[in-house]
């Protein structure tokens, strides 16, 4: 077309208690997205009296709809309302950029992360169990093209009938930006890190495996090492009973809770290692935010985060503790193989551009526009 293409693009999971990946993938793709001179790109939220925290803030202009959220997602999923033009006025493409599917009348192109609640139904609550399948159902449904960060979600996708010429593999991308000795130092001072430390980064949930992660670690008993966790809590976990495993080891633990995005590259660049083992992702960013800090990862092979690392992280399965244990302690006694590790792990996160990701997203605007 020759005029702009106009799009409207969920932004709602930047306000929630969790932004998680989702938040973070959608705020980068729309940043590399405005370079795009034939987009008109517009946010669609919920009514918020508040902006969401400065790191998960869109960088384009929001519209609000006029219900909260709860009862927003409720509403379009039972009654198919309101629907995004109430405050857009007319769009050429509504993207939703999480398993919330609005109505609309225009062209609806769906990102679907992961379809992880389908192979266990334990990874969610009870009302998320729910809300993820009325949601995948109406982007089975409704949606001319359906974006996937992997090949991994693309093949959920085709298990739980997704027709797969609907479906485009859309990376996520990452900041190549190299923290600098001061700035790993000054981390390691804010938050008492005086010790090599093994590094998790996630939502604290089952599917993450922190039970792995601290058995592998326990494995390590007596060594002069830390154990650092940072991310939010979410459900269906108790992080503390968990960490108790470690309380006669010698291993130190620090649980930073969430921090922004500004922080994590120190922290992820001053560790040993960094450990994975999720038992199921839609992509593994956390992998790719380690690999671009040329820290060396330890991740679970068979999953998305083995498509992201390729042949630059030690791949283990994450179901076997022992092996998880014996990737750590690989690279905690192996200084040179744990550096050339995170050499070629750098490298390799240097592919992935939010660029790529806005190109490819762009694509799929324009080809249900036409």
């Amino acid at each position: 077309m020759d005029r702009k293409c106009r799009v409207a693009v969920t932004v709602e999971q930047c306000w929630h208690r969790v932004p998680g990946g989702t938040a973070t993938s959608t705020i980068g793709t729309l940043a590399a997205l405005r370079a795009h001179d034939d987009l008109d790109l517009v946010g669609v939220a919920a009514r918020h009296t508040d902006p969401p925290p400065e790191a998960f803030r869109p960088p384009v202009a929001v519209r609000h709809l006029p219900l909260p959220r709860r009862a927003l997602y409720e509403s379009w999923h039972a009654l198919r309302w309101p629907p995004v033009e109430r405050v857009t006025g007319p769009v050429d493409v509504v993207h939703a950029t999480a398993v919330a599917v609005p109505p609309t009348r225009a062209p609806l192109v769906m990102t679907i992360h992961d379809l992880a609640f389908l192979a266990d139904p334990r990874q969610a609550t009870r009302h998320g169990n729910r809300f993820f399948r009325r949601g995948t159902e109406l982007a089975r449904r409704h949606a001319r093209l359906v974006l996937v960060p992997s090949e991994a979600t693309a093949q959920e996708c085709r298990e739980a009938g997704f027709d797969p010429d609907r479906l485009r593999i859309v990376p996520w991308g990452v900041d190549p930006t190299r923290a600098s000795d001061a700035e790993i130092a000054a981390a390691r001072d804010r938050h008492g890190l005086t010790r090599p430390y093994v590094l998790f980064v996630g939502t604290v949930e089952p599917r993450k495996n922190l039970a792995g992660v601290i058995d592998a670690v326990a494995s390590l008993a007596g060594r002069e090492i830390d154990l650092v966790l940072v991310g939010p809590h979410g459900w269906n976990e108790d992080l503390g009973a968990r960490i108790a495993r470690l309380d006669d080891t010698g291993i130190g633990v620090h649980r930073l809770g969430f921090q922004p995005p500004s922080a994590l590259a120190a922290i992820y660049a001053g560790a040993a290692a960094f450990c994975f083992p999720s038992l199921s992702e839609g992509f593994g960013l956390p992998v790719l935010e380690a690999m671009a800090q040329g820290t060396p990862v330890v991740t679970s092979s068979g999953t998305a985060t083995a498509e992201v690392a390729g042949d630059t992280a030690v791949l283990v399965d994450p179901s076997d503790h022992g092996a998880i244990g014996a990737a750590l302690a690989t690279l905690l006694d192996d200084p040179g193989f744990a550096s050339d590790l995170g050499a070629r792990g750098r490298a390799r996160a240097e592919t992935y551009t939010w660029d790529r990701t806005a190109a490819l997203t762009a694509a799929a605007y324009h080809e249900v526009a036409s």
